[in-house]
């Protein structure tokens, strides 16, 4: 991921391109609707995990929310989300290096946190993937705070597969609408986005 990363943030000194934005636009605008949807207040803490280029931030910012953090293990990643930040004008989001499966003890009391890839990244890892994901799920048990909402969109796995993921203090409350394609007759998805509530 450093490598990618030093990539873009090359790509983006040269000429001004952020990069990637995972799963497109539309997966940001659907995280945005459902926020403005909900009546979710724009001073609430949000954590984007796993933010790359930051993109995401800068258009909640945009939307209006002002209690913005991302974070990434990778430090070319963050790197770049400041160079984009800066860019956009956007001085109130806070971006840290920091790996999600051994948070510091200052992230925490999230009201929101949100999941584009990294989950999928994570669960991808060849050593120890299982083990890396229940971590993950103590991780995010940990920064949310109890009945926060936990947005993710996914292109590895199914609803059922995430709701089975993440069946220990969390509970489903949306499946937010993404793209279908057919194929051989049958309908599905090439992308999951889900709304979780942490339990009490």
């Amino acid at each position: 991921w450093d490598a990618a990363y030093e990539r873009e943030l090359q790509t983006f000194q040269d000429i001004g391109d952020a990069g990637e934005i995972w799963f497109g636009e539309e997966s940001m605008v659907r995280i945005i609707r459902w926020l403005e949807k909900h009546g979710v207040p724009l001073d609430s803490s949000v954590l984007d995990i796993g933010t790359g280029n930051g993109v995401l931030l800068v258009e909640l910012a945009k939307s209006g929310y002002v209690n913005l953090t991302g974070i990434d293990y990778s430090p070319s990643a963050i790197q770049l989300s400041e160079k984009v930040r800066e860019k956009e004008g956007m001085s109130n989001i806070k971006l840290k290096v920091e790996d999600f499966l051994a948070p510091s003890a200052e992230l925490s009391g999230f009201d929101i946190c949100i999941d584009k890839g990294t989950f999928d990244a994570i669960s991808l890892n060849p050593d120890d993937a299982a083990g890396k994901r229940q971590q993950y799920v103590r991780s995010l048990c940990r920064v949310l705070k109890p009945q926060g909402f936990f947005l993710i969109t996914s292109c590895n796995w199914t609803k059922e597969e995430l709701l089975n993921e993440f069946r220990e203090g969390f509970e489903i409350l949306e499946e937010l609408p993404t793209p279908k394609f057919c194929f051989g007759g049958r309908i599905g998805n090439s992308v999951t986005a889900l709304v979780f509530q942490r339990k009490k």
